[in-house]
Order: structure tokens, then C-alpha cells, then sequence
């Protein structure tokens, strides 16, 4: 309890000089740049954090961080290119983030890569997780059955639907779904379609919903951040975390 109090303190406080380090590594001759933060004694385990549409920047960074002071190894990853950090909604934002949604075998390469990077870190089992566009791609990787010792799959306010032709395998790992009740980008219409595709594969998993909470509650500074909904979510991610990377 006291590592979380302490998690939630730093991450409502800016931090000038990252925990972490940047790390530059390359795919199929792309280089792409990610950051990685290090457990301080003996890692639990590895988390994969995938970036909203902005790519990497320091929220990413800082819940690497806070991964890192609660004992795991972190890495956040890039999916844009080295240098490509969209500031721009319209002209750059959606751009790049529909480049990924029109070629799925492309997000599904990049992310692999990702982890592959990741795992020069710590090669045990990984949790994968993302925010918003980051927990669509989170979804992306889980529907894929492809990747090697994943223990858990989770997005926080990210897109729930499933592209035509996609299914989520029999074997997917647990899968945390924290989404906010007065979200008008990702419908409650699509939490339950969700809910039902996963029962059907018979695949475990948890949805949470947090009244009130706005598209994108965990973003801190923002005029969309809750509190309460993203002090919730963390402490779910915590519990996700303890109970599928146990040693």
C-alpha cells in the first residue's frame, strides 16, 4: 500500500529527469526509439507499456517509472519511428494512427519488435499494456495469438472493437479491460460486445467500469484526468500484475 500511495504522489508531480533511459532499436531496418526503466533489485517481472497517439512521450516515461519503483522491469515502445511524435490532432495524430489501423500486420510487427527489444531486458513473462490507441493495440496483439510467454493483456481507455475476420483465441491470457462509464469515444455498446466475445472464446478476463470517468481518465494535467477512476485502475493493474507475474 505504501508503494502505491508513494506511485500515486509521483505521478501528480513533474518529474524533470527521467528514472529510465531512452533505448534506440530497430525493425525490420526502421529505427524506432523506446524507453526502458529497471526494476532496483530483483525484477517480478517485464511490463510492455504501448503508447496513445501521441507515441512515446513522458506519461509513458513516468508510468514506466512507476512500474519500475513497484519491482517490474519496464519497457515502453514505439510505434511511429524515432523522432516521429505527433503534436498535431488532426494533421499527425490521426495520420499515424491510421497508417497502423489500415495495416495491421505492420502494428502487429512493430509491437513484436517491441518486445523482442524489451526482452534484452528481461526475457520473463510479460504483461502487455496500453492507453487508449496503446490498449487498441494491446487488444491487436492479444486477437493475434502470436506472441511467446504473455501473461496479460490490459488497456485502459482503448478502443474495444474487433475487426471483422479477427477473433480472440481459446488460449489468450487473462485480459483487464478499465474503462470509463462517461466515455463517448468507446461505447458501453462495445464493452459488452467485448464481454461476449470474450466469454465466448472462454477467455478470462475483467472489465471495469468507473462512473463518471471521461475517454482518456488517466492522463494526468489533463482536463480529462479523474482521480479517482485512474487511482482505481492503477491499483487494478497492481493486483493484475501481482496475481499473473507471480514467480
Amino acid at each position: 500500500m505504501k508503494t502505491l500511495i508513494l506511485a500515486f504522489v509521483l505521478a501528480l508531480v513533474p518529474v524533470a529527469v527521467q528514472a529510465g533511459e531512452a533505448v534506440t532499436y530497430a525493425v525490420d531496418g526502421e529505427t524506432f526509439e523506446g524507453y526502458r526503466a529497471s526494476a532496483p533489485g530483483e525484477s517480478k517481472g517485464l511490463v510492455l507499456i504501448i503508447h496513445d497517439w501521441d507515441d512515446l512521450t513522458e506519461y509513458e516515461m513516468k508510468r514506466a517509472d512507476l512500474l519500475a519503483e513497484m519491482g517490474y522491469d519496464a519497457f515502453a515502445l514505439d510505434l511511429f519511428g524515432k523522432g516521429n511524435r505527433p503534436t498535431d490532432t488532426a494533421a499527425k495524430k490521426k495520420k499515424e494512427t491510421g497508417k497502423l489501423y489500415q495495416d495491421r500486420d505492420r502494428m502487429r510487427r512493430l509491437i513484436a519488435g517491441g518486445l523482442r527489444e524489451a526482452r534484452k531486458q528481461n526475457d520473463k513473462e510479460t504483461v502487455v499494456m496500453g492507453y487508449c490507441f496503446g490498449g487498441t493495440a494491446t487488444l491487436e496483439l492479444a486477437r493475434s495469438g502470436q506472441a511467446e510467454d504473455i501473461a496479460g493483456y490490459v488497456s485502459f481507455h482503448g478502443g474495444l472493437a474487433t475487426p471483422e475476420g479477427q477473433t480472440y483465441p481459446s488460449l489468450t491470457p487473462p485480459v483487464l479491460i478499465a474503462h470509463g462509464g462517461g466515455d463517448t469515444s468507446v461505447s458501453m455498446d462495445d464493452v459488452a460486445a467485448l464481454s461476449r466475445q470474450l466469454e465466448s472464446a472462454e477467455v478470462p478476463y475483467e472489465i471495469q467500469v468507473y462512473s463518471g470517468a471521461p475517454h482518456g481518465f488517466t492522463v494526468f494535467g489533463s482536463d480529462r484526468y479523474q482521480k479517482r477512476a485512474d487511482e482505481q485502475s492503477w491499483k487494478a493493474l497492481s493486483d493484475f500484475l501481482a496475481t499473473n507475474l507471480a514467480d
